[in-house]
């Protein structure tokens, strides 16, 4: 396996659990990627934007989870947004099987080891 690759994931903070399987799934010893999360785990306070645009910066990738939760977050599309102005590569990972949530400019796969590993090889 190559380095491991640095990605930012963008979510709604009601599928904050949707993340952490991500990240739990990444840590599998059979898991096809590995990848450093550089997501925010705290609630944003006033410097929010700077922070994150950094830890945007920093990444190789961003990898946004996408629900129905992501029409009406202001945070995630904030961060999608920073994504595309920093000229980051971004992958749509649909959050649920049962949710097929359309974001306007954001390429949007289901969730498969394939499908991240995938995009991970391309950063």
């Amino acid at each position: 396996m190559a380095d491991k690759k640095v990605l930012f994931i963008a979510f709604a903070i009601e599928d904050v659990n949707q993340r952490s399987l991500l990240k739990g799934q990444s840590l599998h010893p059979r898991s096809p990627y590995e990848f450093i999360d550089m997501s925010v785990k705290q609630a944003y306070d006033k410097d929010w934007q700077a922070r994150v645009r950094t830890r945007i910066r920093r990444s190789d990738g961003v990898i946004i989870l996408v629900s129905k939760n992501s029409l009406k977050s202001t945070g995630q599309k904030w961060e999608i947004q920073c994504a595309k102005d920093e000229r980051k590569k971004i992958l749509g990972i649909y959050a649920y099987s049962y949710d097929r949530t359309n974001i306007v400019g954001v390429n949007t796969k289901v969730w498969s080891d394939t499908n991240i590993s995938n995009f991970i090889d391309t950063l």
